[in-house]
């Protein structure tokens, strides 16, 4: 490892992204309501009854008409009609329980044009069309809260699940390891070479790749080894055996290479 640390780039902010697209999110719907508002006060729709209706239908007054659900009809009169002081050019009317046919064939009489189509839902409407955009966008803004708070947590299958132990370098010394005087002389060597790196490579030389520390459980390999890295100087990264196997192939190696990068970072 060299003494100077590559500068990292600079982290993007996904918190305040994913914030600001749901308040972008939330003005869009809003603005589809106004919308939608200003177009029923441009074309402001009045509740009449079945028999004033009937009675604009039999004078000739009824420009169009659409059916919903063979319950309540909406449409436009050829003249305004006024109603409660107020004046309007389409009207609403709920059906009574009759004839359908027979109503349909005076509007037909009539020369009425029929539309039939499915209920309106209003605001209701509105927001179930968007349900598949609000899901969408709120699965994104979870992944990237995983990636925010997780280290990349949502797409860190194939990652190293190494630990980086809190502060700077172990506290840990030969001093802390009783026995393994063989053991510590061959890694003398990797001390020297990780203290003042530019010894060695000025005489062409390299650091070894590793060493492998064998021994029984509890005989102080993981021990000897925090002992290196605070002799050394140098952070040190807990990662067990299991933490490399997986079922699916490529992924114990895909953590290997991971894991050496986070070394020289």
């Amino acid at each position: 490892m060299a003494d100077r640390l590559p500068s990292r780039p600079p982290r993007t902010n996904w918190g305040n992204l994913s914030k600001n697209l749901a308040l972008w999110l939330l003005v869009g719907l809003l603005a589809l309501a106004l919308f939608q508002m200003m177009s029923r006060q441009r074309n402001p729709t009045q509740e009449f009854s079945y028999t004033e209706f009937s009675r604009q239908l039999d004078q000739g007054n009824i420009a169009r008409v659409e059916v919903f659900d063979g319950k309540r009809l909406e449409g436009d009169f050829r003249t305004p009609v006024s109603q409660d002081g107020r004046t309007a050019k389409s009207f609403q009317v709920l059906l009574p329980v009759a004839n359908s046919e027979a109503f349909v064939k005076r509007l037909e009489d009539s020369g009425v044009p029929i539309t039939a189509k499915e209920p309106k839902g209003g605001i209701t409407a509105i927001i179930i069309a968007a349900l598949p955009w609000i899901v969408i966008l709120g699965l994104w803004f979870f992944l990237l809260r995983q990636l925010q708070a997780g280290g990349s947590r949502a797409f860190a299958f194939g990652k190293s699940k190494a630990k980086l132990l809190a502060g700077d370098t172990p506290k840990v010394t030969f001093a802390d390891v009783a026995g393994a005087d063989e053991a510590k002389v061959e890694l003398q060597e990797i001390i020297e070479f990780l203290k003042d790196p530019q010894k060695f490579t000025r005489l062409g030389g390299r650091l070894p790749k590793g060493a492998l520390l064998v021994g029984p459980p509890g005989t102080g390999k993981t021990l000897l080894a925090k002992a290196v890295a605070g002799e050394a100087g140098r952070p040190f990264f807990s990662m067990s055996g299991s933490d490399f196997v997986e079922m699916f192939v490529g992924v114990g190696a895909s953590r290997v290479r991971d894991l050496f990068e986070q070394g020289k970072a």
